[in-house]
């Protein structure tokens, strides 16, 4: 499974959310915590800094090889800030049919959008869904489309089906994105467990979702995900929870992800996550299945919503 990462809150280097540490990012491509796999197929980020030439487009970087291999990241790390972020290393099988390129590489970004995304998670028999699903997209967005991944047609059909960026608007374009993959799986008897545990982020913004379907293509899965990691690895991980951390002086914490933590109306910073990234496992909020939130800052100040989905 892959891992995700966003943050937003005051301006910082990024080094210290992505090199410095001990389970930073690029540590988790060869470490994770929950998961038994290494992500070696590729990583990459997005940041929005006042500090570029362009602070409100996101600097986009993408290497399609294993995080802690790369060459450049303490090369290029260390020299740049930002107040927004979304980092993922990728995970795939290990096999031949794994295309490993930038253009795979998450996060991904379009024009004439606010929103670049990332995701742990598949949909399964994707290429064949397209027969039902590409009714759904929008040309100027399918013509951007690069690669060959699950998550960047995931991110076109999103893209077509919102009718605006307001968190509602979001809202219901993830809730019309699983209706039209369940009707499609239905009309080609297709159903299959399908994990979308996705970060959608723009400039001090970050949308997390945690949702799916089961085995047969059900949505009101259920079950205690630590206990099915022997029985059901797959249905164990769909039902996993992201994992959310809000708080204040975050910056004054070396080689760590720990902050302050305060009242919501006076945090200044959060991580939306794929796991803790803390031993005070307890200071995260869990966003479970079936659940959507909506984190933003504005005035120096975060403010965050958790909602059900209606699936």
């Amino acid at each position: 499974m892959c891992r995700v990462f966003a943050y937003i809150g005051p301006e910082i280097p990024l080094a210290s959310l992505l090199l410095e540490p001990e389970n930073s990012l690029i540590n988790q491509s060869l470490d994770p915590e929950l998961h038994p796999h290494l992500q070696l197929a590729g990583w990459g980020f997005g940041a929005w800094s006042e500090h570029l030439l362009k602070p409100e487009e996101p600097l986009l970087y993408r290497r399609p090889k294993a995080a802690f291999y790369d060459d450049n990241a303490k090369g290029i790390i260390p020299s740049l800030q930002g107040s927004t972020l979304l980092a993922h290393v990728r995970a795939s099988s290990y096999d031949a049919g794994v295309v490993q390129v930038d253009e795979n590489c998450h996060p991904f970004s379009f024009d004439g959008t606010p929103w670049i995304i990332a995701q742990n998670g598949a949909l399964p028999n994707w290429r064949l869904l397209q027969r039902e699903l590409l009714a759904h997209c929008e040309d100027r967005y399918l013509k951007q489309m690069r690669g060959t991944t699950d998550t960047e047609f995931l991110y076109v059909l999103l893209l077509s089906l919102l009718e605006g960026d307001s968190d509602e608007d979001v809202k219901q374009a993830f809730e019309k994105l699983l209706e039209v993959i369940l009707e499609a799986m239905e009309k080609l008897d297709l159903a299959a467990l399908t994990k979308l545990k996705i970060a959608l982020v723009s400039q001090d913004r970050i949308i997390g979702v945690n949702y799916g379907c089961g085995h047969k293509g059900e949505t009101d899965v259920t079950g205690n995900w630590k206990e099915l990691r022997d029985k059901d690895m797959s249905l164990s991980m769909l039902l996993e929870p992201m994992y959310l951390l809000i708080g204040k002086n975050f910056q004054n914490y070396e080689n760590s992800y720990r902050v302050d933590v305060c009242p919501e109306n006076e945090a200044t910073s959060a991580i939306f996550a794929s796991e803790p990234l803390t031993e005070e496992g307890e200071d995260w909020l869990n966003i479970e299945f079936g659940e959507i939130v909506a984190i933003e800052k504005k005035g120096g100040r975060i403010s965050k919503k958790v909602s059900r989905l209606n699936t």
